[in-house]
């Protein structure tokens, strides 16, 4: 199988990893099996490599302004080691890519990126630069990220930390902190819906730090974890996956995620006249939990159906491991998004009757 490795390629077989290809890595899509990792997360802990996203530096006077012009969200708010969730648009308000931004000062940023829109993502920064007197470092080869996440991910990482964990606030970071003696980046964020941490650490120490927290988490039963529960994890959470539930063709107010639009905001950014247009005229299409009623799992995909009219697609679906019933998110025609309606998915040439519900699936467990 041809693709990219991480360091910890070797750790994954050893530990008898699922290797698939994702997004041009060779990662583990499961170990033990996508439920009981799932669980794990949900009721102790799991560790996940995700080495894979994309790492970038940006630096120089203009980068708040230059930030402020690309992202959606209010880049001027975030104070010193802060994180913010945002989007980057185009002109029309579809999505380039969701991702963070670490705030080190007003003229030093990092930005964490999904995988396979890394090289699309440079080169917009690039693009886009104009007379901003930023610069660009892409240091994705030489970083690695893992994400500890779960209830107990922070009595597990505290463990083999020098500072007091329970002080870093969420969507926060400290990037002088020593895990078993090694220097790292730590940050309160996570893709699961559970407290939890990423580490950022060279190439040639993430070995250790994973063996070393794996062998203190046993007795807490942490888990390695693969790419399969993280898609569970987060879907069940109401977190977007870029190229389901946002994209190029799906902007983030029909994804509904209008929270990290800043529309107000003092400074201009890229794509902001079309999303105003478009929220002021009224949306035509919104993202929709929902649950089956028939039976079926529905998949990504899946057309959806109000009679004979085809009014969506699924973007999401599973059988949920937290809430032991098949559920997915669908973009569907605004006006057959009322909670409780109901909708039919065609699964393998048969419809299938559903209900739309809250997309936040969690939230009342």
């Amino acid at each position: 199988m041809d693709g990219k490795k991480t360091p910890l390629y070797e750790e994954h077989n050893l530990l008898k990893g699922k290797i698939v290809n994702y997004a041009g890595w060779l990662l583990p899509v499961q170990y033990e099996g996508l439920v009981p990792e799932h669980n794990a997360v949900r009721n102790a802990a799991g560790i996940f490599d995700v080495s894979h996203m994309g790492s970038i530096f940006i630096s120089g006077k203009d980068s708040k302004n230059f930030l402020d012009h690309l992202m959606t969200n209010d880049i001027s708010k975030l104070n010193q080691n802060q994180i913010v969730y945002t989007f980057m648009c185009y002109p029309d308000g579809g999505v380039v890519d969701d991702l963070l931004v670490y705030k080190y000062e007003d003229e030093r940023y990092f930005l964490v990126v999904n995988a396979a829109n890394l090289d699309k993502d440079f080169q917009w920064l690039l693009d886009n630069k104009g007379d901003y007197e930023v610069e660009f470092d892409n240091i994705s080869q030489d970083t690695c990220i893992l994400a500890l996440q779960g209830p107990l991910a922070e009595k597990i990482l505290q463990m083999i930390t020098d500072i007091d964990l329970s002080l870093l606030k969420f969507f926060h970071f400290n990037e002088k902190v020593k895990v078993d003696g090694i220097e790292a980046m730590i940050s309160r964020t996570g893709y699961t819906g559970e407290d939890g941490f990423e580490i950022f650490v060279k190439n040639d120490d993430v070995v250790r730090i994973w063996k070393k927290l794996l062998e203190v988490g046993s007795e807490f039963g942490l888990k390695p974890t693969g790419l399969g529960c993280r898609d569970t994890l987060r879907f069940e959470a109401a977190l977007p996956l870029y190229g389901n539930e946002l994209s190029k063709e799906i902007n983030p107010l029909e994804a509904g995620f209008k929270f990290f639009v800043k529309l107000k905001k003092e400074s201009d950014f890229i794509g902001r006249e079309s999303l105003v247009k478009q929220w002021e005229n009224g949306l035509e299409r919104k993202l929709v939990g929902f649950e089956m009623i028939d039976r079926g799992i529905p998949r990504e995909g899946y057309e959806i159906y109000k009679g004979d009219t085809k009014i969506g697609h699924v973007t999401t679906g599973y059988m949920s491991p937290t809430l032991n019933k098949n559920i997915g998110n669908g973009l569907i025609l605004i006006e057959e998004s009322e909670l409780d309606s109901e909708i039919e998915i065609l699964i393998r040439n048969r419809k299938a009757k559903a209900k739309v519900i809250n997309k936040n699936f969690l939230k009342d467990r």
